[in-house]
């Protein structure tokens, strides 16, 4: 269940400014890693040799693909917020995406989001969420990312 619920583009645009919530704590693991590497082709040690990672990365292990923690956005957001009156939505882009710290093999992240602005359009509403990725006992978040949806009447 979404932590905010709303309906329809007025709904939406009375949610500008405000933090929707989080989602739920997912671990990263290896599996799903080298899975994320065969789909992209990114390969690099850091990710996928875990044997090699702990003894020569600065990390201390092996870690994620930082566009692996972008692609969860798709199942996370959807338990941040959902939104109906609408009979379909996609994701439409980024504006800004960065990713401030590793994301250790093992760890635990989550999703928080804040709409930052609604911008109705011929047929829907632009929604713009502000994203931070972090990770449980973290410092720093892993990402942060403002991350653009429509939402089609």
């Amino acid at each position: 269940m979404a932590a905010t619920t709303v309906e329809g583009v007025e709904g939406v645009r009375g949610l500008v400014g405000q933090h929707l919530g989080h989602s739920d704590w997912v671990e990263i693991t290896q599996e799903q890693v080298n899975r994320f590497a065969e789909a992209t082709g990114d390969h690099q040690w850091i990710h996928v040799d875990p044997e090699r990672a702990a003894k020569e990365s600065p990390f201390g292990g092996p870690i994620a693909h930082g566009y692996l923690t972008l692609s969860l956005l798709p199942a996370l957001v959807p338990q941040i917020v959902e939104i109906t009156g609408f009979r379909m939505g996609v994701n439409y882009g980024t504006e800004k995406v960065r990713f401030p710290s590793p994301v250790p093999v093992g760890a635990r992240v989550r999703a928080g989001a804040t709409l930052e602005s609604a911008t109705p359009f011929e047929g829907g509403v632009q929604m713009t969420l502000g994203v931070t990725m972090e990770i449980e006992g973290g410092t720093k978040p892993a990402m942060v990312a403002s991350v653009v949806y429509r939402r089609y009447l």
